[in-house]
């Protein structure tokens, strides 16, 4: 149930979903970052990490 959140949260907001599985470090803030510039480079980030590494 955990991992449904979490694929929910990183495609609606890569940020919250990075911080779910990761918590609030370098990952997160690298991911915020692309997030604020552009929402696809933020999402990318946010799928590589939790589900590509």
């Amino acid at each position: 149930m955990m991992a449904l959140i979490t694929l929910i949260a990183t495609v609606l907001l890569p940020p919250l979903g990075v911080a779910l599985k990761h918590g609030l470090g370098k990952t997160f803030l690298i991911n915020l970052v692309l997030t604020i510039i552009l929402f696809i480079p933020g999402l990318v980030h946010g799928i590589y990490v939790n589900y590509m590494r």
